[in-house]
C-alpha cells in the first residue's frame, strides 16, 4: 500500500490531474490485478449476507416503497430486483436503488470502521445491477466489487467525516463508481471523472443517523449506489465533474471537512498490487449498530451472572468515544431512551440495546425492536439505568491500525443495590475475525438460511447459494441468478402511490383524461 497526502489546493496551484486523489483512486479501479482466492470467498459470503438480510426485510414500508418505485422504470435486460421473479428486470440505478434499501433497512450486514465508519456490503447491489443489465460474467463481478471495497474502506481509513456532521455515504458514491468503472474496464479518465461527481452528488449530513432518525437511514446508501450508477452513466456520455473534487480551494476538504490548511492520508494499493480490503472488514452476527454487537455478545454473558436484573442499581458502558457520542448517552439525544421511538433510533440506542440483550439473552431482528417489546416497564426501568463514558483507553483501541489492538467494544461496570459490583469486558464481537466464533463460509450459509425461512423456498435457497459456490466462473447469462424470488405474501405493500406510478391512480387517470 502507498499512502497519499491529501490537501487543499489554490486555484492558482493548478494541481496537476495525476496528483490528485480521484485520479489517484481511478488508477486502482483501471489496473487488471487479479482477484485472490480469499477476496473471491469473502465476496461470495458478502452476496449471500446481503442476500439473506434482503430477504428479512422484504415485507417492512420502505423496502417495499423503494421495490415498487424500481418496479415501475421496466428495461431489457436490465437488471433483477430481490424478492421478484428473475424475469422482471428493471433499469439499473432502480435495482440498485431497491435493492440498496432492501440491503440496508436491518443493518445487519457487514461493517468496517476507522477515522470514519462504514457498510462497505452497499457496494454490491449498484455493482450488480450494472453486471446484469450490461450481461457481464462473474469474474468481472468480483474484480468489480473487490474495487468497491477497497476504495471505501481506504477511504474510511483516511478521511474522517462523522466529526465534521458529513454522512458516511460521501465515501460509498466514490467507490461504487471506482468499482462499476473496474466492472465495465473503463479507461482511467472517465473513472476519474465519475469518482467526483459521484462524490459531489452524495455529499449529506448526518442528521439522517441523528436524533428522531427515520427510514432514509436505509435509503441514504442506496441512493449512494443510484447516484453513481448515474454518474458513470454521464461520463460515458462524454461528460465531466467538479475537479478536483476533494482537493478545491471550493471543495470538500476546504469548506465540508478540516479546511484549507488541513491534510489527510489516504493509502491505495500500488500498481499490481492485489485489492485485498474486503478482508478487513466484518458482518454483524445481530441486527444492530456495529459498536452494540460486542455488547449484545458480553450481555449474554453477563446476564447470568447478575441474575435478578430488578437488582440492578446502574450500569455505566465505558467505550470509545465514537460508540459513547454515535450511540452512547453522549449523543444527548432524549429519542434514545424513548419507548416511542423509531426502530431507526433504537438501533442507535446502545443503552436499549444493552437492556433488552440482558433480559433476552439475544437479540432477534424483529422482536428486539417491536413496539410493545421496548414499552415493557421493567425494560423501560433497566433501560433508564445504563449510561456510557469515553474511555481512552478504549478510544485508542478503536482507532487502532494493528488488527490485532484494534477494538470496539468496551467494559461494563453493573452496580447492584446494596453496592457490591459485576464487571467484565469485551473487545470484538463473538462474530469478528478475533472474536469469540469467527464468522466462515458456513457461518454466512446458516444466517441466510435462518433469514430467509419461510420467505423463499428450500429449493430456490438452494440454487442460489449453489452459484456462489461457482462465483468467478459463471456466465453472463448466469449472473440474473444472484438474487431469490419470495412468496408474493412476503413481499408487503408499498402503501400509499407517488408520481412515478400516478397514472395507475383515479387522481392519475383523471388528469390523463383531461
Amino acid at each position: 500500500m502507498k499512502s497519499h497526502s491529501v490537501r487543499t489546493h489554490k486555484s492558482a496551484e493548478n494541481l496537476a490531474r495525476a496528483d490528485q486523489l480521484a485520479w489517484k483512486i481511478a488508477e486502482v479501479a483501471s489496473d487488471p490485478v487479479s482477484v485472490e482466492p480469499a477476496v473471491i470467498e469473502m465476496i461470495g459470503n458478502r452476496i449471500i449476507d446481503n442476500a439473506a438480510v434482503s430477504a428479512a426485510s422484504l415485507a417492512r414500508r420502505p423496502v417495499a416503497s423503494a421495490r415498487a418505485q424500481a418496479l415501475v422504470h421496466p428495461l431489457k435486460p436490465g437488471a433483477t430486483v430481490f424478492g421478484m421473479p428473475q424475469s422482471q428486470r428493471v433499469s439499473p440505478e432502480w435495482a440498485a436503488w431497491a435493492n440498496g434499501v432492501a440491503v440496508r433497512e436491518l443493518d445487519f450486514h457487514d461493517t468496517f470502521l476507522a477515522a470514519d465508519y462504514s457498510h462497505p456490503g452497499d457496494n454490491i447491489p449498484p455493482i450488480m445491477a450494472v453486471a446484469q443489465h450490461c450481461d457481464l460474467d462473474g469474474a468481472a463481478l468480483v474484480r468489480g466489487i473487490a474495487t468497491g471495497y477497497e476504495v471505501q474502506v481506504d477511504l474510511v481509513k483516511g478521511i474522517c467525516l462523522h466529526e465534521h456532521k458529513v454522512d458516511h455515504i460521501a465515501h460509498l458514491g466514490p467507490s461504487a463508481a471506482a468499482g462499476i468503472g473496474t466492472l465495465l474496464t473503463l479507461p482511467t479518465e472517465m473513472i476519474y471523472e465519475a469518482v467526483q461527481q459521484a462524490l459531489h452528488v452524495t455529499t449529506t449530513t448526518r442528521q439522517s443517523r441523528k436524533g428522531q432518525i427515520s427510514s432514509w437511514k436505509a435509503y441514504a446508501p442506496a441512493f449512494a449506489g443510484k447516484m453513481a450508477t448515474e454518474a458513470v452513466d454521464r461520463v460515458m456520455r462524454g461528460e465531466g465533474a467538479p475537479s478536483p473534487a476533494w482537493e478545491g480551494e471550493d471543495g470538500f476538504i476546504a469548506w465540508l471537512l478540516s479546511g484549507p490548511s488541513a491534510k489527510y492520508v489516504v493509502p491505495l494499493p500500488e500498481k499490481g498490487e492485489p485489492k485485498r480490503a474486503i478482508l478487513e472488514t466484518y458482518t454483524k452476527e445481530h441486527s444492530a449498530e456495529y459498536q452494540s454487537q460486542a455488547m449484545i455478545d458480553l450481555a449474554r454473558k453477563l446476564g447470568p451472572r447478575i441474575g435478578d436484573l430488578s437488582n440492578i442499581e446502574s450500569i455505566v458502558i465505558h467505550t470509545s468515544q465514537h460508540t459513547h457520542y454515535v450511540i452512547g448517552t453522549g449523543a444527548n439525544d432524549p429519542q434514545k431512551m424513548d419507548p416511542r421511538a423509531s426502530r431507526e433510533t433504537l438501533d442507535h440506542s446502545i443503552m436499549y440495546i444493552f437492556a433488552v440483550a440482558l433480559e433476552d439473552g439475544g437479540w432477534h431482528h424483529q422482536k428486539s425492536y417491536a413496539p410493545e417489546r421496548a414499552a415493557r416497564p421493567e425494560t423501560v426501568a433497566l433501560w433508564h439505568k445504563i449510561s456510557t463514558v469515553e474511555d481512552p483507553r478504549w478510544t485508542q483501541r478503536y482507532h487502532s491500525h494493528d488488527p490485532k489492538e484494534k477494538a470496539f467494544g468496551g467494559r461494563v461496570v453493573v452496580t447492584l443495590k446494596g453496592g457490591s459490583i459485576i464487571s467484565d469486558e469485551i473487545a470484538v464481537a463473538d462474530a469478528h475475525p478475533l472474536g469469540a466464533r469467527p464468522f466462515a463460509r458456513p457461518q454466512y450459509i446458516a444466517k441466510f438460511r435462518a433469514l430467509t425461512d419461510g420467505i423463499v423456498t428450500l429449493a430456490e435457497q438452494d440454487r442460489f447459494l449453489a452459484l456462489i459456490e461457482r462465483l468467478p466462473e459463471l456466465k453472463s447469462k448466469e449472473l440474473a441468478g444472484l438474487t431469490f424470488t419470495a412468496d408474493p405474501a412476503w413481499l408487503g405493500t408499498q402503501g400509499s402511490t407517488g408520481i412515478f406510478d400516478w397514472s395507475s391512480t383515479p387522481a392519475g387517470r383523471g388528469a390523463t383524461d383531461n
